[in-house]
């Protein structure tokens, strides 16, 4: 029930307050930074990961039910701590108000959020609906590591697809590593979007980075008068790349894939109020200093 009410939580209209005194922080033996994964049954099947920098979920099939609009977009949480805050943040009616640790107000939509994919084909970007399965293989420690699946979903009347994909997030980065794998009833190659949700305000329509040659796409928000600024940066591979795109959702990086062939990429995110970067130029520079693995990595390996 107080997930439930959190989805449509409106201080306004209840009449509360839109802020709430920070929080005190967790015992001492809680704020040891650690990479966490969990499952969240009591948040509608959520997903979450996080580590000592950021913080983001995925929607599972309990969401799809209730929320029609929900999807295969990764959401991002603003985070100020070292320690895991998302569950802290959960045990609140209205997540969505930041108690001195973070909060989330990121709006994934129907858009990819940061770094969800779909299929573009003939101009039009085709998605899944939330992950239906996951597997958590590791949680507390030094890396948060686990896999999701989602059902086969149409690209027009052309082919058939499903993707596994699966997450690694070590400590003391800002990126999470994902391998995606996407299966065909068809065997011909395919382009991927991989995306960032378009968000504007009364502050303007955001600054997006373009960069084929390192195979780079980034997003710095306009400024939230209320929670300040989000910066979403996506890395692949530069050899697949095959341009840009966008639709009225999102910005898109295109990656050409064969199927059932597992393919890398990386979705990093900064908080201008957190603890590590401070404005778009600090956080580009540090995105442009990266350098990512893009070779397989067999599952299990440490």
């Amino acid at each position: 029930m107080r997930a439930t009410s959190a989805l449509s939580y409106d201080p306004a209209d209840l009449g509360r307050p839109s802020t709430i005194a920070p929080l005190a922080p967790p015992p001492a033996d809680q704020q040891t930074p650690r990479a966490v994964a969990r499952f969240a049954p009591d948040r509608l099947d959520d997903l979450l990961w996080e580590n000592d920098r950021v913080a983001h979920r995925i929607y599972g099939p309990a969401l799809e039910v209730r929320e029609a609009p929900s999807g295969s977009g990764v959401d991002v949480w603003a985070k100020r701590v070292r320690y895991p805050f998302m569950d802290r943040q959960l045990k609140f009616p209205n997540y969505h108000v930041d108690r001195g640790e973070g909060l989330d107000y990121y709006d994934v939509g129907r858009g990819r959020g940061a770094g969800g994919l779909g299929v573009w084909y003939d101009n039009k970007l085709w998605t899944s609906r939330n992950f239906s399965t996951y597997e958590i293989q590791k949680t507390g420690g030094d890396e948060a590591r686990f896999s999701v699946a989602y059902r086969p979903w149409p690209v027009d009347v052309v082919r058939t697809v499903s993707e596994v994909r699966a997450f690694s997030l070590p400590l003391g980065s800002n990126f999470t590593r994902m391998t995606s794998t996407v299966s065909s009833n068809t065997a011909t190659s395919l382009i991927v979007g991989i995306g960032i949700s378009k968000r504007s305000n009364d502050n303007g329509r955001g600054f997006v980075t373009r960069d084929a040659e390192h195979g780079r796409l980034m997003f710095w928000e306009p400024d939230n008068p209320e929670h300040g600024s989000l910066g979403i940066a996506l890395a692949v591979d530069p050899a697949t790349v095959e341009g840009f795109a966008e639709d009225a959702d999102n910005y898109l990086i295109l990656v050409r894939v064969t199927p059932g062939q597992p393919f890398t990429y990386y979705m990093g995110s900064a908080w201008d109020r957190g603890l590590d970067f401070s404005s778009r130029q600090s956080w580009e520079d540090f995105v442009a200093s990266q350098s990512f693995e893009f070779r397989a990595i067999p599952q299990g390996a440490d």
